[in-house]
C-alpha cells in the first residue's frame, strides 16, 4: 500500500497436514514445519539480500536468529506469555516445554534491531524484559490499525444485517482464555436483568460447561446468545447495534474489540488496567476489572438515550488515532530508519 516491495514468507504445512496420528502427534509434527524446515528456506531466501526482515509476530521472534547482514523488526504485540513462563500472575500459565519456547522468543527479540510495540503497556515490559535499559533492540510504539473498515452504519444497514439477535443487547467479544474474564461478564450482566430487559451477546468461543452453569446459577441463561466466530460484516452489526461493549479483560497486549467497537460508535465499558486504559482513551467508560458493580451500574447508565449518544461520539472520535494509514506511516518511518533504500 505505501509503495514498498514486499514479499512474504510463511512456514508451510507439510508434517503438520499429516493427523492420521491424532491431534497431539499433527501439533508436534506442525513445530518440525516451523522450526526446522521453514527456517532453512528463511536462509535460502535471504541470500537474495532483502533491505530488511519484518517478523510479524513477536511468537516467531526465534527465526530472527537465522537473518545475518540485514536489520530486523519484530512486532511485539504483548509479552504475557512470556512473563508467565517467568513466573508473573498474568493469567498465562506455561507448561514445560511452553517456558522453553518462551524462553528462546525472548531471545529471539533481543536479537532484533527494532521492535514494534502496539502498545505502550507492551512497551513497558519489553523495557524490563528484553531491553533492560540498553539501546538494543530500539523500542518503538506503533499501534494497530484496524484490519478491517469498520464503520458507523445506517441503522436500517445494521439491524438488517444482526439475524437472529434481537435488541436491546450488550455485548462481549472475546474467548474463555482466563484473563478474558468471561465469569465478571456474566455476573455484571445478571447485575442488570431486574432494571433492564437487554440480552448479552457473547461473540468468539462457545461458552464453557462452567460459564454456562454459571449463567444458570444467575438465571440469566434465557437471556444469553451465543455467536460464535462471525465474519467481519455481521460483527461490524453487532457493534452498531449493542447497547455497549463489556470488556473487563485481566490483561491484554492492546485490545482490538475496544477500537472495533469505538470505529463503529459504539459505547464501551471496559477494565482502566493498561493497555485498556490507553487504547480506550477518553472514549470509553474505565472500571477496575474486579469493580462488577460500577461496571453493572455503567452498562446501565448507556441505556439513557442521552448518555449513549455522548459516549458513542466519544467513541468514534478516539477511534480516529488507530487508522490503517497512520500505522502504515509510522512503520515506513522505522524501516527508513534502519533501512534508507526501503
Amino acid at each position: 500500500a505505501a509503495g514498498i516491495s514486499a514479499e512474504l514468507i510463511q512456514p508451510a504445512p507439510v508434517l503438520g497436514n499429516f493427523r492420521f496420528a491424532g491431534a497431539f502427534v499433527a501439533k508436534w509434527l506442525a513445530y518440525l514445519d516451523k522450526f526446522v524446515f521453514f527456517p532453512r528456506r528463511l536462509r535460502a531466501r535471504l541470500r537474495h539480500a532483502p533491505a530488511l526482515v519484518h517478523i510479524c509476530d513477536h511468537s516467531n521472534a526465534m527465526y530472527a536468529s537465522h537473518v545475518r547482514g540485514v536489520p530486523v523488526v519484530v512486532t511485539c504485540h504483548d509479552l504475557l506469555a512470556v512473563r508467565g513462563a517467568l513466573g508473573d500472575k498474568t493469567d498465562t500459565p506455561a507448561s514445560v516445554t511452553g517456558r522453553w519456547l518462551q524462553r528462546w522468543i525472548l531471545a529471539g527479540l533481543k536479537k532484533a534491531d527494532a521492535l514494534a510495540c502496539v502498545s505502550q503497556a507492551t512497551c513497558v515490559d519489553a523495557q524490563k524484559l528484553v531491553t533492560h535499559g540498553t539501546d538494543k533492540p530500539a523500542l518503538r510504539v506503533i499501534p494497530l490499525g484496524l484490519s478491517y473498515p469498520y464503520r458507523k452504519l445506517d441503522s436500517a444497514e445494521a439491524r438488517g444485517r444482526l439475524g437472529k439477535v434481537t435488541t436491546p443487547f450488550v455485548l462481549h467479544v472475546g474467548s474463555n482464555l482466563r484473563r478474558k474474564n468471561r465469569e465478571a461478564v456474566l455476573r455484571i450482566f445478571a447485575r442488570c436483568k431486574i432494571d433492564w430487559n437487554g440480552r448479552l451477546v457473547f461473540v468468539g468461543d462457545r461458552l464453557s460447561d462452567a460459564l454456562t452453569a454459571e449463567a444458570h446459577t444467575l438465571g440469566i441463561s434465557d437471556r444469553i446468545v451465543e455467536v460464535g466466530n462471525c465474519e467481519s460484516q455481521e460483527l461490524e452489526a453487532l457493534y452498531n447495534c449493542a447497547t455497549a461493549l463489556l470488556f473487563p479483560s485481566r490483561f491484554e497486549g492492546f485490545g482490538w474489540p475496544i477500537i472495533e467497537a469505538q470505529a463503529c460508535g459504539c459505547p464501551v465499558v471496559c477494565s482502566s488496567v493498561e493497555p485498556m486504559a490507553e487504547i480506550a482513551g477518553a472514549g470509553a467508560l474505565l472500571r477496575q476489572p474486579d469493580d462488577e458493580e460500577g461496571f453493572a451500574q455503567d452498562l446501565l447508565r448507556l441505556t439513557n438515550p442521552t448518555e449513549y449518544a455522548h459516549w458513542s461520539a466519544q467513541a468514534l472520535e478516539n477511534a480516529q488515532r488507530f487508522t490503517t494509514a497512520r500505522m502504515i506511516a509510522n512503520y515506513c518511518e522505522l524501516y527508513r530508519s534502519l533501512a534508507p533504500v526501503c
